[in-house]
């Protein structure tokens, strides 16, 4: 299934699955009045400042500096003039979320908008496959398959994992592979992310978990990862981050198991050239009793 990225402009649009589009309120369509916002180069709305120039012609303040100070549309200088009544008139508006085709019932006053759309729980997720440029986003179950067809993710039922890391030359951290793995518990989704990278001078492999939903939901669970042999482990226990924060964000805050490259080699055993690296974990949700206690629910 191919996953395409969405593209959601303030104006209406058809639904992610190519149905009909769902229609803008009529109380709050103001006889067009918000088209005249839309800028003619983005197609955004247009926040103040508001540039326009001697024609009337109006764009953005980002866009403003990417004509190199000449209008789009007759190609006069713009110099610094700003549109004060359309900036007036923006601010009696009130609009839907422009994610209102997706199903978000809320209206609100045109200046609160970006605030609101910054933080709306059915803005689409972005694919959390972080092995390539991927601009995939929808929904969690779009995107579940998504990975699955389109990146060939291992999918897995249940809790628990048990999986190896092998890698030839342990050395070569700049060029190794990270490994992204699907787990459906509790009626949700997990991403287990496996990767080398450097930290500082010193190459470090680091294990994490991602829930595939918002970040609320995500406080409801914990997960632990245990690396060892030799007598030796090291264990990690953790709350999942939402795929909401992106890969590179969990990952250079260092959330997660993280294993030191001669530990790495140590538990891997051998003559120390050979990187061979056991991780198992668990994913429980913490359920509270009728005393107010928290315990743990482990799924079969």
């Amino acid at each position: 299934m191919d996953v395409d990225c969405v593209s959601l402009p303030d104006a209406p649009a058809g639904d992610v699955d190519g149905g009909a589009a769902r229609p803008w309120p009529k109380a709050v369509t103001n006889g067009g009045v918000h088209e005249l916002l839309e800028c003619p180069v983005c197609t955004n709305s247009m926040f103040p400042p508001i540039h326009q120039c001697p024609n009337g012609h109006t764009l953005c303040s980002t866009c403003k500096a990417r004509v190199h100070n000449r209008c789009p549309t007759c190609r006069q200088e713009l110099g610094d003039i700003r549109c004060l009544a359309l900036e007036k008139v923006a601010e009696s508006l009130e609009l839907p979320c422009r994610y209102y085709s997706l199903g978000c019932p809320e209206i609100m006053p045109y200046y609160s908008k970006i605030k609101h759309e910054a933080q709306c729980g059915l803005r689409p997720y972005n694919c959390p496959y972080a092995g390539s440029e991927c601009g995939a986003a929808g929904d969690i179950p779009s995107l579940v398959s998504h990975l699955r067809d389109d990146h060939k993710v291992d999918m897995h039922s249940g809790c628990t994992f048990n999986h190896r890391y092998v890698k030839s030359n342990p050395r070569e951290v700049e060029n190794a592979t990270w490994m992204l793995t699907v787990f459906h518990c509790f009626g949700h989704y997990f991403c287990l992310h496996f990767e080398a990278f450097q930290l500082g001078m010193a190459p470090v492999y680091m294990a994490f978990l991602r829930f595939m939903g918002d970040e609320n939901e995500a406080k409801n669970y914990s997960y632990s990862l245990e690396v060892g042999a030799n007598g030796r482990k090291m264990v990690w226990e953790g709350t999942p981050r939402s795929v909401r924060d992106s890969h590179r964000k969990v990952r250079d805050s260092h959330d997660g198991l993280i294993i030191q490259r001669n530990m790495a080699l140590f538990f891997s055993g051998g003559d120390r050239k050979e990187l061979k690296l056991r991780i198992t974990g668990r994913i429980w949700k913490e359920q509270q009793t009728p005393d107010g206690a928290c315990t743990p629910n482990l799924c079969s």
